[in-house]
């Protein structure tokens, strides 16, 4: 993409020691010694310091303990043994805990500066891969709406075109990955928020099987446990190698194992193709067009792909929005016990406040809407039954510009907007089903377009296949941002 063509960007890759390499690569570089772990880490925070007044990814840092950390790394006689990523720079999300570091949920009514006593189970799976933890990525408020906006920070901005949202909730994680400041980091999904970001920043975001991982701190007290942990990445192997070694960490023994996929399959699939939204609104003429593209390159793969209907009950939308309303309203009932002794709902930001009084008009809905919802796992494996996958839009339509998924615009409008845009990817979350997200296309403003792969319940495996094969067709980073 010529640079002059381009609008701002926020690029850092660069010919230092991390190079344009994925992590994977960075990984092997790491452990064969032909970069330090120091020099590694260096780069990492000389990239984050160039990249975070553009996009503003950080919700905060912990540069000069990595560096030490390094250190002791580079010291080691042999990293031939140690685990798969050692040395890798990652950021965790900052609604998960890390020892010594602040969580504030992405919401000014957590009070700042406060660091925690302890690593939650999932972050602990993750760092047990060997990756280095920089620090914390931005998030909306609670991870609730569809961009990363908060009402009391800077909003963090798309690499691509700095203009527009970086998608969420994982979008800090998401910004600072396709700026190239790190090559993977830690996200999370409780209607889309792996999928959401790696859609609009190019990048590869599979939200896994629930229970595929350690459950969120939150899942326990879910009555319907719609959230799962993964990573968002600029390749499917490292998004495959990530479950994988997180897989030797601990394994489900209810669930299939992924296993190591290492490039696609020579099995011939059937896959469903849905491109509208069981919500009524249309999906737009361009992510409508690269989806039909990729439907087309599947058949050219040798794939079979057939139009089916959307595998779930049509209240399926009303009922998500009123659970989604639950969540506010819990979050506003229990933040002090849940998240912070000092939490002060009164300054928790519009949506959360809508989502909450939306709630308490339609609370006495909820033991039909949990009954449904429960039930969506079976209707949805009944659906599908006849099919290997389901190709879908990720987003129903192209990446907003920054200001129109604010909370500050009026809770009715903006409640609209999201329902518009964030449509495909919650039925993954009440179902439990895997679903990837990877990118496709460009829009003429510089941006991914992305569509989403749907399987079977502990399916991750038939996914990253499918998606090995796509990224061979296409990959945004055969051509990186100007």
């Amino acid at each position: 993409m010529p640079v002059s063509d381009s609008p701002q960007t926020a690029n850092t890759f660069t010919n230092d020691a991390l190079g344009n390499d994925d992590a994977t690569a960075l990984a092997g570089r790491i452990r064969n010694r032909e970069v330090s772990v120091t020099e590694v880490t260096q780069a990492a925070i000389d990239r984050l310091q160039k990249a975070e007044p553009l996009v503003h990814g950080v919700a905060a840092e912990r540069y000069q303990q990595m560096l030490e950390a390094a250190a002791k790394l580079d010291k080691e006689k042999s990293l031939a043994d140690a685990p798969f990523f050692t040395g890798v720079p990652t950021f965790i999300k900052d609604n998960t805990n890390v020892e010594g570091m602040p969580t504030r949920q992405g919401s000014a009514s957590v009070p700042e500066g406060r660091p925690v006593d302890h690593t939650s189970p999932f972050a602990q799976q993750m760092l047990a891969q060997g990756f280095l933890c920089l620090g914390k990525s931005t998030m909306p408020e609670f991870g609730f709406n569809a961009s990363t906006e908060p009402v009391h920070d800077a909003p963090t901005r798309n690499p691509w075109n700095l203009a527009y949202s970086s998608g969420a909730s994982s979008g800090g994680a998401a910004a600072l990955v396709a700026s190239g400041a790190v090559p993977i980091a830690h996200a999370n999904d409780g209607g889309g928020s792996i999928r959401i970001p790696a859609a609009v920043c190019g990048l590869i975001g599979l939200k896994p099987t629930r229970g595929r991982l350690i459950l969120n701190d939150a899942s326990h007290s879910l009555p319907v446990d719609i959230l799962s942990d993964g990573v968002v990445s600029r390749s499917v192997r490292d998004t495959a190698n990530f479950f994988y070694q997180a897989e030797r960490y601990l394994r489900n023994p209810k669930l299939p194992a992924i296993g190591r996929v290492e490039g696609s399959s020579d099995k011939r699939l059937k896959i469903g193709l849905v491109i509208d939204s069981i919500n009524g609104h249309k999906t737009d003429d361009m992510t409508r067009r690269t989806v039909e593209a990729t439907a087309r390159k599947l058949e050219a793969q040798g794939h079979v792909v057939e139009s089916v209907d959307t595998p779930v009950n049509s209240s399926f939308p009303d009922d998500f929005a009123l659970y989604w309303g639950l969540l506010a309203f819990g979050m506003k009932m229990n933040g002090r016990k849940m998240i912070h002794p000092d939490f002060d709902k009164r300054r928790v930001d519009g949506l959360t406040q809508g989502l909450d009084k939306m709630f308490k008009r339609g609370f006495y809905r909820m033991p039909a809407v949990l009954w449904r919802l429960r039930r969506a796992r079976f209707e949805y494996a009944n659906a599908i039954t006849d099919f290997d996958a389901v190709l879908t839009p990720t987003l129903g339509h192209t990446t907003p510009k920054l200001g129109h998924l604010t909370p500050k615009v009026p809770f009715d409008v903006l409640f609209d907007r999201l329902t518009r845009y964030a449509n495909f990817t919650p039925l993954a979350n009440v179902t439990g089903s895997p679903a990837l997200s990877i990118p496709m296309a460009m829009t003429p403003d510089n941006l991914p377009i992305s569509v989403q792969l749907m399987g079977k319940h502990g399916d991750e495996r038939t996914l990253l296949e499918l998606a090995f094969a796509l990224e061979s067709e296409y990959s945004p980073w055969a051509a990186p941002m100007g």
